[in-house]
């Protein structure tokens, strides 16, 4: 079969199982397989594919076609442009967590050495060790209570060696961290998917960790405890960045006001839905 045939037919196959963007699936797939990038694909319509690589590429849309999410076959995902590895062990790297990095680098311009920056919820490591790539002045710490994903992040974070700037612990929010103001930044991607709206996802995001999705009767369970406790792991003037939810915006900035931050910001992503919500305090 040629890389066109294979394009052709794996589409409609994906389509008819109800794969989401099937061809964009299978373009991912089969560059994976063939060790290419997937925009090369298009300069090779006419190839042949080897039987071995067919074995390959078989195994890997056996896989999809069951529901396994896209991320986890390949075994990596993009993010901030930079390659990750990613896998059941974590929540999947997703394009709107780009938007909660781009505002914290907003908000560190510069090279201040000694900054520190707390990424709560760290799942995959992806938030912290963008930020420690992006600032090389930066100390990051990365905090879950899920030690499989502590083991995935800290095999990002020598992917990516950035492991003498950046550490990791097992902890509920900040209680691994000292009660006193040292943090110039805390950012966190922490569940926010009220409890009953879990069974209704689609099948690729529930293979993520339930506990990195379930924010409570709200969603806002966590979230809501850690504006509470952020406020005394901040410096002076230090802000916190959170992702929330469509349609959290104005119930996570009536907490941040209640507790007395101030400055509050917001940014929307590519669907005009507000994604980060953040402030300074002190």
């Amino acid at each position: 079969m040629t890389v066109l045939e294979i394009l052709q037919s794996t589409t409609a196959y994906f389509a008819q199982r109800g794969i989401e963007s099937p061809r964009l699936n299978i373009e991912h797939l089969l560059a994976d397989a063939l060790g290419k990038r997937r925009l090369d694909l298009y300069l090779e319509f006419d190839r042949t594919v080897s039987e071995h690589e067919l074995g390959i590429l078989r195994a890997k849309v056996r896989r999809r076609a069951e529901r396994e999410p896209l991320q986890h076959v390949l075994g990596h995902w993009d993010f901030f442009g930079r390659r990750f590895k990613t896998d059941r062990r974590a929540l999947i790297p997703r394009p709107e967590t780009e938007l909660l990095v781009e505002e914290a680098l907003i908000r560190l311009p510069g090279t201040v050495p000694g900054r520190l920056a707390i990424d709560v919820g760290t799942g995959s490591g992806v938030i912290g060790i963008t930020l420690a790539l992006e600032r090389p002045d930066l100390q990051v710490v990365g905090i879950d209570q899920s030690e499989q994903a502590l083991a995935l992040a800290s095999e990002n974070a020598s992917l990516h060696q950035v492991t003498s700037r950046v550490r990791f612990a097992a902890g509920d929010l900040l209680s691994s961290i000292v009660p006193e103001p040292a943090a110039d930044l805390i950012v966190a991607n922490l569940p926010y998917i009220p409890t009953a709206q879990i069974a209704g996802l689609a099948a690729e995001v529930r293979r993520d960790p339930v506990a990195a999705l379930d924010g409570g009767p709200d969603g806002l369970q966590l979230i809501r405890r850690l504006i509470r406790d952020a406020r005394f792991s901040l410096k002076p003037g230090g802000f916190l960045a959170l992702e929330i939810g469509a349609g959290q915006a104005a119930e996570v900035g009536n907490l941040l006001a209640a507790e007395k931050y101030r400055d509050i910001f917001t940014r929307k992503d590519y669907q005009g839905v507000i994604r980060v919500v953040g402030a300074s305090y002190g």
